[in-house]
């Protein structure tokens, strides 16, 4: 293999994520020409749209058909913007080492949230932020704020918002961890902080190539905190994360689901071992659904 072009979104975060992945494979192929292709999604485009956030698709579904159609060779994702289903003839099994997970709270005004007075204006765009904030945190004003990491922090400049939560991840990738106020102990989503390749899986020695990139680990994480989202009924509409750790051959888990107002959120944790990982996850979807109360 003599070239490779990669997809990726348009945004400051996805080109960078992008990059990251060309250079890891100019490191190691220096022979390789390795260029990007940059692809608009139904998501860049209603990105100031609360529909944006109703279709786990929505971020990668053009980018998929370029690799169907053999347009790009390679895609990079941020896994939480995958659906659980992969399209027929594409493989996403390889994973990249995942760093940092949590959510971060910035603002040029507060160290720590709970620093903010009552009826501040905090900004997310996310419902599983925006519940878990209204649930700890209710005297504060929640507001939507979409776009990418540049466009909400110039909101927070702007003072229309005193706080922004958002992923640490991303802020990071960014260089702009000297923005984070607080990390916080938010759930996070399920794959955050995790970056996914996408290829054709005809592409039997472009996987080959690409293996140095995966992290076993992370790979096993984000699969068990899948497999509660597809149990959970794998889309956007219900509040909910999961964090999943995996240590050899056992794993710890920890997930939430949130009544829409964030007047209710339920928790579960549950450890097993991997091998029994499909009963134990079901385990606890089951017993989060069984204590619902609400619609």
């Amino acid at each position: 293999m003599k070239k490779c072009i990669i997809g990726t979104r348009g945004s400051p975060l996805a080109l960078k994520q992008a990059h990251l992945v060309r250079e890891k494979m100019i490191e190691k192929y220096p022979a390789l020409d390795v260029s990007l292709s940059v692809i608009q999604t139904t998501g860049d485009k209603l990105m100031t749209s609360l529909l944006s956030a109703q279709d786990k698709g929505m971020f990668v579904k053009e980018i998929e058909e370029a690799l169907l159609e053999k347009k790009i060779d390679l895609a990079v994702h941020s896994l939480k913007d995958v659906p659980i289903e992969i399209p027929e003839g594409l493989d996403a099994s390889l994973v990249l080492k995942r760093t940092e997970s949590r959510d971060a709270f910035v603002s040029l005004e507060f160290k720590k949230i709970q620093d903010m007075p009552k009826d501040a204006v905090i900004g997310t765009s996310s419902l599983r932020r925006k519940v878990q904030l209204a649930h700890r945190y209710p005297t504060l004003t929640i507001k939507d704020v979409r776009g990418n990491v540049d466009t909400r922090l110039k909101k927070l400049e702007q003072g229309v918002i005193q706080g922004l939560v958002l992923s640490a991840m991303g802020l990071e990738r960014l260089n702009l961890q000297n923005k984070i106020s607080e990390y916080l102990d938010f759930i996070p989503a399920v794959g955050q902080g995790a970056l996914v390749l996408e290829i054709r899986k005809e592409d039997c020695r472009l996987k080959e190539l690409l293996s140095f990139l995966h992290d076993e680990k992370t790979a096993q994480e984000v699969f068990l905190e899948r497999l509660f989202l597809k149990k959970m009924g794998g889309g956007c509409q219900v509040p909910l994360g999961a964090i999943a750790f995996c240590e050899k051959k056992t794993f710890f888990m920890k997930a939430f689901i949130g009544s829409l107002d964030g007047k209710e959120i339920l928790e579960h944790k549950v450890k097993g071992l991997f091998g029994d990982a499909e009963t134990c996850v079901d385990s606890l979807s089951q017993t989060l659904l069984n204590r619902k109360t609400w619609q």
